[in-house]
């Protein structure tokens, strides 16, 4: 399980400034899916209290946690959009500037100005794919990336890095900007990682 979970969450760091998620602590395994009391304002000063089922979770604090069978299941199926080991890992790269809003902290070792444009390309891109993912989804319409992040731009973040690693060249061709912000930050390409019969005949998902 250490070796499962470690070996998905290394994958975020490679050829990357860093080898290691610095402000985390601990990772907390569930065999399965788990519950949360969670509570939330409906307005007019009322309260609902509710038990949300979730199969992985990661906090500012340090925290990561996952259910064993969402872990394996993401393991198993590599190609099919879903992987909570790469969410939540990709959250706490999200938290690493201190904040939860899917804007990690890109490269350092450029000059200022060539970071600076960096981060207007990263926050006008992600931006207009974020609000296209909105509009798609409410308007009821298939789409590359999970649906889940049309929740908030730290979500969008995460599910785009599903995407990214688990469905490359889907991602690549219906979204090349985003794909290509991606590869600059994760400083990989998987779209060559995939089989001849991949390339040759297209995504069948």
């Amino acid at each position: 399980m250490k070796v499962c979970i470690a070996a998905q969450a290394c994958l975020l760091l490679l050829h990357r400034e860093t080898d290691c998620y610095p402000s985390l602590r601990s990772i907390l395994v569930y065999p399965s899916t788990y519950s949360v009391k969670t509570t939330r304002h409906l307005g007019a000063g009322i309260m609902e209290e509710r038990q949300d089922s979730r199969l992985g979770e990661a906090w500012d604090s340090g925290a990561v946690v996952l259910a064993w069978d969402a872990v394996h299941s993401g393991t198993a199926n590599p190609e099919d959009g879903h992987n909570v080991v790469f969410h939540e890992f990709a959250h706490q790269l999200d938290f690493e500037d201190g904040r939860a809003d899917g804007a990690p902290v890109l490269a350092t070792e450029d000059p200022w100005y060539r970071r600076k444009n960096r981060y207007k390309a990263w926050a006008r891109v992600l931006s207009s794919e974020y609000e296209k993912l909105k509009a798609n989804v409410a308007a009821g319409e298939e789409t590359a990336i999970d649906e889940y992040g049309a929740t908030n731009p730290a979500e969008f973040f995460a599910v785009a890095t599903e995407s990214f690693f688990e469905r490359p060249r889907d991602l690549q061709q219906r979204h090349p900007a985003l794909y290509e912000e991606l590869r600059r930050f994760y400083q990989q390409d998987p779209v060559g990682w995939a089989p001849a019969a991949e390339v040759g005949n297209g995504s069948n998902r």
